[in-house]
């Protein structure tokens, strides 16, 4: 019976992601003709043309190759996280992690947690990324990343997703703010005022729905693309903001003060959990990431301190 190797997909695989035989063999460190031996005995055996040949432009892959890659991936991943495995054995968990975090939280959560995994497993090598929804799923779904923190924000089919905590929306106007003597305001008399709104993928959609489900319409007058700049704006009087995130310092980076107000009517929440790629072997190193931070005890000890009103257990 013909057969292909687990080497063979690879080289496959690396040849599609650059679509060339020439930068894949600088990659890999082999010679151009293993590469394209290694494809052809793939070819021969599953009958099928995996890519187009352009003279002198390099390959791209055709519909069949693009659906054996993404199998292909998947094999080499539930390869890597055996061999993983096998070599954990009665041994102390090491490797290297790849984790990836939502911006908005991860400087309140991350650190304390990935501090306390150091400790427990000193083996480990932690590489921590912090991204946008839109490419947290496109890092977990390219097997870049093993797991990430996030939000259950649009999450597909092919993600899995853990909850911890659920954090409700909330409004932040500046500390001399006409409405910061309140403790709680309503949607319609937020739009009264100005909006600065977090101008990230899915996040900024999210936060306009808050307002589009009651019929209002905010006025965006400015647009952040990070967190300091958004706290900064809101809190030298450009305008409120809605945030979900806990507030643990009331005050930007220049100084100026902010003061958080309750929502009034219902505001979807959202929670922040753990998310990996459906189907995916997690090695040692992730699955002992992924027992820490379900334990309530290690992942809860920094949002229990903010107070029941900014972040609660998602089982609640």
């Amino acid at each position: 019976m013909r057969q292909f190797t687990l080497k063979q997909l690879r080289y496959f695989v690396v040849a599609g992601e650059l679509s060339s035989v020439t930068q894949a063999a600088r990659k890999l460190h082999v010679s151009q003709p293993s590469i394209s031996a290694a494809i052809q005995q793939i070819e021969s055996v599953t009958g099928l043309q995996l890519f187009v040949r352009h003279h002198a432009q390099g390959l791209s892959l055709t519909p069949s190759g693009k659906q054996l890659m993404q199998r292909a991936r998947q094999l080499l991943r539930d390869a890597e996280g055996l061999e993983k495995y096998a070599l954990s054995l009665g041994e102390e968990i090491g490797g290297e992690l790849r984790l990836l975090a939502f911006p908005t939280f991860a400087p309140l959560f991350l650190p304390r947690l990935l501090r306390r995994f150091a400790d427990r497993h000193p083996s480990v090598s932690l590489y921590c990324d912090e991204m946008n929804q839109v490419d947290i799923v496109r890092g977990l779904g390219q097997g870049d990343y093993e797991l990430a923190f996030t939000y259950d924000l649009q999450v597909p089919e092919e993600i899995d997703f853990t909850p911890l905590y659920r954090f409700p929306p909330y409004a932040v106007v500046a500390a001399d703010h006409p409405l910061s003597e309140r403790d709680s305001i309503s949607l319609a008399e937020l739009v009264a005022y100005p909006m600065v709104l977090l101008d990230w993928p899915l996040s900024r959609e999210y936060f306009l729905s808050i307002f589009t489900h009651h019929g209002l319409s905010p006025a965006v007058s400015h647009r952040a693309k990070s967190m300091d700049m958004l706290r900064g704006l809101v809190a030298n009087g450009f305008g409120f903001s809605l945030f979900n995130t806990p507030l643990s310092a009331f005050d930007a980076l220049d100084g100026g003060g902010l003061k958080p107000l309750r929502i009034e009517e219902d505001a979807p929440s959202l929670s922040m959990g753990i998310a990996c790629l459906r189907g995916l072997r997690l090695g040692p190193a992730a699955e002992a990431m992924h027992r820490l931070a379900s334990d309530p005890d290690a992942s809860g000890a920094v949002f229990a301190r903010l107070g029941d009103d900014q972040a609660e257990p998602a089982g609640n």
